[in-house]
């Protein structure tokens, strides 16, 4: 049997290091627990989240984790943030609660294209070969990030899975598979459904970004010192980029 108790958190990684040696990384910057849950509900700003919740430094949550593990509820969230009429953020929880009621009448066809792709093109059932290791600081830095603490910015997770799919021609499932053995709020429901509605077979057209607005939300922190900022692929128009990436 594991033991229970420990001293502090280093005491914590000094035993899981000893009882799982092979595995990779350290624990995650998140705290588990209800305390942790309430300290997060308590110090969220919510009022500055729907003008910030795109920039990856926004006011967002991070209350997620603690959903997904059923630590707190999306009710309890609702009713302690309802008062402060933060339409965006309510929005949120009901998406959340829209995937998972999704999830209860399909189960495992989460798996499954919902529609048509509307994007023309062939996919491949696996990640490229260079993921985490692309040149693309953006990309090969959101990587990094998801396998060391287990959490990205929704956006990033955006980012990330628009590149997977309509620049490496990956299928949104390894995308979806790679993110559920990393993410802490991992969940078939909100995490598949939100791969389809980025490659276009459960939403009317394909997510796709460009370097401008990835600039924008992450205050350039990646571009100012990526080895390939002069030979970015996501440097165009979005109409350029339609035209490139899609047989419409």
């Amino acid at each position: 049997m594991m033991r229970r108790q420990f001293q502090d958190r280093e005491d914590l990684e000094q035993y899981l290091r000893q009882e799982f040696p092979r595995a990779e990384g350290g624990l995650s910057p998140f705290l588990g627990g209800r305390a942790a849950a309430e300290d997060k509900l308590a110090s969220f700003p919510v009022s500055r989240y729907a003008g910030t919740r795109n920039f990856l430094s926004g006011a967002v949550s991070r209350l997620s984790p603690y959903i997904r593990h059923g630590v707190i509820t999306l009710r309890e969230v609702y009713e302690r943030f309802a008062a402060a009429k933060s339409e965006k953020f309510v929005q949120e929880l009901a998406w959340r609660d829209y995937w998972q009621r999704v999830y209860v009448e399909i189960g495992d066809g989460v798996w499954q294209d919902r529609e048509p792709s509307k994007t023309g093109v062939p996919y491949q059932d696996a990640l490229p070969e260079d993921w985490g290791s692309t040149g693309l600081a953006c990309m090969d830095g959101f990587a990094e990030e998801l396998e060391s603490t287990g959490y990205l910015h929704n956006h990033a997770r955006m980012w990330t899975a628009a590149y997977l799919v309509h620049w490496r021609r990956a299928a949104w499932q390894a995308g979806a598979r790679w993110f559920l053995q990393h993410l802490l709020d991992g969940d078939p429901a909100s995490n598949n459904l939100s791969w389809q509605w980025v490659a276009s077979t459960f939403s009317w057209k394909p997510y796709i970004f460009n370097r401008e607005n990835l600039e924008r939300y992450t205050g350039g922190r990646y571009c100012m010192d990526c080895a390939r900022r002069d030979n970015c692929p996501f440097e165009k128009s979005y109409e350029a980029l339609t035209l490139e990436l899609f047989q419409l």
